[in-house]
């Protein structure tokens, strides 16, 4: 993802010649929606058959990725690679995410969830940089998606020695009953319930902005300029302060709970989005690139830990599928929306339009989301 981060978007430009945003952001669509498929019914899976295969799986799904886009002679296989990029980060990333909640009781959820999403997006931020650097000097092609395949392997290669956690569930859950209709409880977790609704919602907006940040922003920075090594770098920045920051914000929701730490996050992104088309320039975008990372590190762990919460335990794998089928719906969601405003009223009025749903989200957070962290003091009481 990191590779494709500061590739990708002037692969279509300048290999395939695609003028529309609209058709260059084709690839985030079919990603956001086999990932949000494989969200929801990763959980399931994983209960029926074990982490430890749904994760191996996942991997598997991978390693045809970079080959694809390498010799790909038209987009049509790029879109087709992302099919399976998505399939891959719908069952590998999900299945890691219910481990490591396996592994840990509620008051170190957010701490666990912390480290977990901050390994993966340091490392996206890692692969955006080197991968702009190779393309800067090698070429757009096949330099970064060697990088790509040989992270891919290591990956699967890591799979093998992982431990399934499948009994920590069976332990926690003594004798509780999974509900049986998936139909209701995807009902209870996107609608009904407040506190999961809302954070269904705000994962859906947050990852809206962050297909803008992935597929729409570096097209932004080359019209105004930049080159492969600076679009690399500005890639970079915003995943590795997220990633940095959710080492900290993880923790701090378990201390002082989840709700304060996703409004604020939500309305600083807002914050930040408008300032790519209010404030241009390098030195500004590296400024608000920075702010949008620590907006996204403060909501991105904390939405997962407050799912994690409110669900049952043996509808968990399951209800944080279902948040994080909305979660990554926001992907294909933002693609269509920014894409049309993009080719019909320009960049700016694209960035602005996200920047003031994300506030809207924040609000609602504010306004319907319950607080499902208690503190340390009440919970000695």
């Amino acid at each position: 993802m990191g590779v494709e981060r500061s590739t990708l978007a002037p692969l279509a430009a300048q290999d395939f010649h695609l003028a529309s945003r609209s058709a260059i952001l084709s690839f985030l669509i079919s990603f956001g929606l086999v990932k949000a498929a494989s969200n929801f019914v990763a959980g399931g899976l994983a209960d029926r058959f074990g982490r430890r295969t749904v994760l191996l799986v996942g991997w598997v799904a991978a390693l045809p990725v970079p080959v694809l886009i390498i010799l790909a002679p038209s987009w049509g296989w790029v879109v087709f690679a992302n099919v399976l990029l998505g399939f891959n980060q719908g069952l590998a990333w999900s299945t890691t995410v219910n481990m490591k909640i396996d592994l840990v009781g509620p008051r170190r959820r957010g701490f666990a969830l912390g480290l977990n999403e901050a390994s993966g997006y340091l490392a996206l931020a890692a692969a955006a940089a080197v991968a702009g650097f190779l393309a800067a000097n090698y070429g757009l092609r096949p330099g970064p998606y060697l990088l790509a395949e040989g992270l891919a392997l290591c990956g699967f290669l890591l799979s093998l020695f992982t431990r399934d956690t499948s009994r920590h569930v069976e332990l926690e859950s003594a004798g509780a009953v999974r509900t049986e209709s998936l139909g209701k409880l995807a009902t209870e977790v996107s609608f009904r319930d407040r506190t999961m609704s809302s954070a269904c919602q705000a994962g859906l907006v947050n990852n809206l902005k962050d297909g803008v940040a992935w597929a729409l922003l570096p097209l932004f920075f080359a019209a105004h300029g930049l080159g492969l090594r600076e679009i690399g770098v500005l890639a970079s920045i915003y995943p590795a302060i997220w990633g940095v920051g959710q080492l900290g914000t993880g923790w701090i929701s378990d201390q002082v709970g989840r709700k304060p730490l996703i409004v604020a996050g939500m309305l600083l992104q807002s914050l930040a989005i408008a300032g790519f088309a209010i404030l241009p320039g390098f030195t500004w975008w590296v400024g608000e690139s920075i702010l949008l990372g620590a907006g996204t590190a403060l909501v991105y762990p904390t939405l997962i830990a407050v799912v994690s919460d409110a669900a049952r335990t043996p509808d968990r794998a399951t209800s944080v599928g279902i948040y994080r089928f909305w979660r990554d719906g926001g992907y294909a969601v933002g693609a269509i929306v920014a894409g049309f405003i993009a080719d019909t009223a320009g960049f700016p009025a694209a960035i602005i339009t996200v920047a003031c749903l994300t506030g809207l989200s924040g609000l609602v957070v504010a306004l319907r989301m319950r607080e499902t962290m208690l503190r340390p003091a009440r919970l000695l009481l």
